[in-house]
């Protein structure tokens, strides 16, 4: 039985090893390599001769920490965590609820069409969104002229740029947070529906005390979802923006990409990597911690 028991296990190694070796060459060693690369000042003069790439210990963590555009960067990418991550779970369940409700008509075409944004590429929803939010021809401020409000620069005005990215951004991730609610929704028996009506319960009080709580498991991994996608902006106010005005929509990622790969300050973008990571780690242990300590 032993030794059956050992040619079973090798067996399995054997067939995992190709998939393990990918792994380790394509993730684990990239992330050892930019992990060594943070302690160093390796750049472009680096590039061409190695000679030139010094080990400095933490002073790129200790530059980071005392960089102004870092704390402004940091500053945005919580401000789009914050206000975008509740209203885009927010908007996905409303759509879930809708789409999924016994009275709606044709519920696959609707399904399909609230996910169509999420396969769509993004330089192309950046060009419409783009001339939604026009100034002077937008549709936007054309409905806001209709109101009376004067128009809005919402790519050019400091205080309405990064929620004018925040809108683009919920419009276009809501439907896959969507999917993933309807099938959360589906796996609810409609037999405790059933009896909730009987006892007179309302449609409230259904979603507050039936929907809610069981839905828990799905809003922990739509929440979780959602936070690490969105700790990671970079397209959005890259295509829209380019980090402007004034810095105001400059992300974390966006940081690291211009300090990388547009002043090739390598060691110092792989330090703003990890900085990135550990409030990614932080934020999704703290979730988890919640999580646990909610009344089952």
């Amino acid at each position: 039985m032993t030794d059956r028991r050992y040619l079973r296990i090798s067996s399995a190694w054997v067939f995992l090893a190709p998939a393990l070796l990918l792994i380790a060459v394509f993730f684990f060693l990239p992330i050892f390599a930019a992990l060594l690369l943070s302690f160093t000042d390796f750049d472009i003069y680096a590039l061409g001769d190695l000679d030139r790439l010094r080990f400095i210990g933490c002073n790129n963590y200790l530059q980071l920490l005392q960089s102004p555009l870092f704390w402004t960067a940091l500053g945005n990418t919580f401000y789009f965590v914050i206000v975008g991550g509740p209203l885009s779970v927010a908007v996905s369940l409303g759509a879930a609820l809708l789409v999924n409700a016994p009275l709606t008509r044709f519920p696959g075409f609707f399904r399909a069409a609230f996910f169509l944004p999420v396969v769509t590429t993004l330089v192309a929803v950046a060009v419409v969104w783009r001339y939604l939010y026009h100034p002077r021809y937008g549709l936007l401020n054309y409905l806001l002229s209709l109101a009376g409000v004067d128009p809005i620069d919402w790519l050019g005005d400091p205080d309405w740029a990064m929620p004018a990215i925040i809108l683009m951004a919920v419009w276009k991730n809501f439907g896959f947070n969507m999917i993933i609610f309807i099938a959360g929704l589906q796996n609810i028996p409609t037999q405790l529906y059933e009896a909730a009506r009987i006892d007179g319960a309302g449609a409230w009080r259904q979603f507050r005390y039936i929907t809610l709580p069981l839905l828990g498991p799905t809003f922990l991994f739509v929440a979780l979802i959602t936070m690490i996608g969105y700790f990671q902006v970079f397209a959005e106010p890259y295509i829209m923006t380019q980090g402007g005005p004034a810095n105001r929509t400059l992300s974390v990622v966006l940081l690291m990409y211009e300090e990388g790969f547009r002043w090739w300050n390598m060691g110092y973008a792989s330090a703003v990597a990890f900085v990135l990571f550990a409030l990614i780690l932080a934020g999704t242990l703290l979730q988890l911690k919640l999580r646990q300590r909610e009344p089952s």
